[in-house]
């Protein structure tokens, strides 16, 4: 009959679920928990130097490994800040878990000092969001985290922690719940039946790939499944490490600034397989590339979610299940297209390579964006890591980045900047011998940029390419869509972004012509610890296709 505490329960708690790693930035709201910690030697604490940064962190840690990230932060102010990577983490479907720091049980409903009702703040945000006042119960909501995280769609949970909860001493349970897995589930026989009977008569059938809740067996699966049945794959927004690029059935980027060709193929398909995908705006071009509601060619919707089917769309087939489960049961199923042509696929790969290429137009300015990606892809390894945040520089990198192996790129579906920095950190955390590049614009990178120190004082080398333009540019070019030559508020007037790298303990290079980024890539590379390049980039090159000028003419 043992005493212990809350707070020993919650760090016993989560070792015995398999954490690894938590992110946060300390308060005295949980001094008791980081007290805990001292004690449990296989808990690796990142003090980031925001809590938004923190739970980014913790979003990508959860994206690269498969498991829940951990983001531990403070009441009040430190709730608030973290609700960024929260917000992230839900439209996302990673699996993620917020701790927050609470005020005393015995002073709720005073709006005490720093006192937040999170389950009110949060409760658009996260898939269950709770307080625990019994210590004794520790145990009992930390495995239910997990599983609520894990199970169904993936995604947040937020726990809040009363301080005098977690010094409140309970006797030590017999033994910890064991450690969470997702609840499965899979197709019906007769949901199997009806696709292999669409999917056997289609011509034109198209794949769509998406969503949380993969793996590299999933995507292995799905791989095999499409080379079986010559069916060419897109991947959904900031989802193109999910089918290896350079196979043949590998359709292309189904996101922000589609391929024309490819949507063309897409709206000539005459079966559509989504897998995973919730089929949202930014997937759908604003709901214009799919029929809304009702597509013109059959769709087969499958989700972990039931309640995601049907949402927006209306499918001929809705199969709710798994999505790891499911790839592997279609990549059971063998052939089932037996009159299929590889024409279909080798049209749309070929298109890919096509809009891969660098284009023929050059973009204004000293600095040529598609070579320096292209030197770029042509000179890290197959499994390094590419992490972005939002951004107009993102069509560079989504466009002319090739994403080879499983869990190359980072980025988010929310389209939050500021996520690309902590995404890095995190996956440098996790694998230091891994090549981690994070790419940013300059109003991206200082929605986080302080978490470089972060990198520093981790040993985490990561590289960083800020692209400097001198302005919010995706603003800007909505900007000069809609009211043309009418600026206000997009300019910034910026830091010397290498100056800034160099004080915080990194490398720092500047390239402001093509001709000199590969040299300056050259030393990011070799150096041991964490780098920054700042290219400076004409304004005008807003776009591979069009300048600011020409947005602004309505070209």
């Amino acid at each position: 009959m043992k005493p212990t505490t809350g707070a020993t329960l919650l760090v016993d708690s989560l070792v015995k679920q398999g954490a690894s790693t938590i992110f946060g930035v300390p308060g005295e709201s949980y001094l008791a928990v980081l007290d805990a910690m001292h004690d449990a030697p296989s808990l690796r604490y990142v003090n980031a130097r925001q809590e938004g940064g923190a739970a980014m962190m913790a979003d990508a840690h959860a994206k690269l490994t498969g498991g829940v990230g951990i983001c531990m932060v403070t009441r009040g102010p430190g709730a608030t800040n973290a609700s960024a990577g929260v917000h992230v983490a839900f439209q996302d479907s990673t699996p993620m878990i917020l701790f927050i720091g609470q005020v005393a049980r015995d002073q709720i409903e005073r709006e005490a000092f720093q006192e937040i009702d999170y389950r009110r703040m949060f409760g658009q945000m996260a898939k269950w969001v709770a307080q625990i006042d019994d210590a004794a119960r520790v145990p009992e909501f930390i495995a239910r985290a997990y599983r609520t995280a894990l199970s169904g769609r993936p995604g947040p949970v937020v726990l809040a922690l009363p301080e005098d909860m977690l010094t409140d001493e309970v006797t030590a349970p017999a033994q910890l719940p064991a450690k969470a897995t997702p609840a499965d589930s899979a197709p019906s026989q007769q949901a199997i039946d009806q696709l292999k009977s669409m999917l056997g008569t289609s011509q034109r059938p198209f794949m769509i790939v998406g969503g949380g809740g993969w793996s590299q067996a999933a995507r292995e699966a799905v791989t095999q499944f499409a080379e079986t049945n010559a069916i060419p794959v897109g991947v959904s927004f900031r989802c193109q490490d999910y089918f290896p690029n350079t196979h043949p059935n590998y359709a292309g980027h189904v996101g922000i600034g589609i391929d024309p060709a490819l949507a063309k193929r897409v709206k000539e398909s005459d079966l559509l397989l989504v897998l995973g995908a919730r089929l949202g705006e930014i997937t759908t071009s604003g709901y214009s590339l799919i029929g809304c509601p009702i597509p013109a060619q059959p769709l087969i919707h499958i989700h972990a979610d039931p309640e995601e089917l049907g949402r927006v769309y209306s499918p001929t087939l809705a199969i709710a299940a798994r999505h790891e489960t499911m790839a592997l049961t279609l990549a059971s199923l063998g052939t089932v297209r037996q009159d299929k042509t590889m024409d279909w696929v080798r049209d749309i790969h070929a298109g890919y390579d096509d809009f891969f290429a660098i284009p023929p137009k050059k973009n204004p300015g000293m600095v040529q964006m598609a070579e320096v990606m292209k030197h770029i892809d042509a000179h890290t390894p197959d499994n390094v890591v590419y992490t972005n945040g939002a951004g107009n520089y993102a069509i560079w990198v989504h466009r002319f980045l090739t994403y080879g192996a499983w869990r190359t790129q980072l980025a988010p579906t929310s389209g939050s900047m500021g996520y690309g920095l902590p995404a890095a950190v995190a996956a440098s955390v996790e694998d230091p011998s891994r090549t981690v590049i994070c790419f940013a614009g300059d109003g991206c990178f200082q929605m986080t940029c302080q978490e470089f120190a972060t990198a520093t004082q981790e040993g985490a080398p990561i590289k960083v390419i800020v692209v400097n333009n001198s302005m919010y540019g995706t603003i800007r070019m909505h900007q000069e869509r809609h009211y043309p030559a009418r600026v206000s508020g997009t300019n910034l007037s910026n830091p010397d972004f290498a100056a800034m790298a160099r004080a915080m303990g990194g490398l720092g290079e500047t390239v402001s012509e093509t001709s000199q980024f590969p040299d300056a890539f050259a030393r990011m590379m070799a150096h041991d610890g964490p780098s920054l390049i700042e290219i400076r980039i004409d304004p005008q090159a807003l776009t591979p296709a069009k300048s600011l000028d020409e947005i602004r003419d309505g070209g």
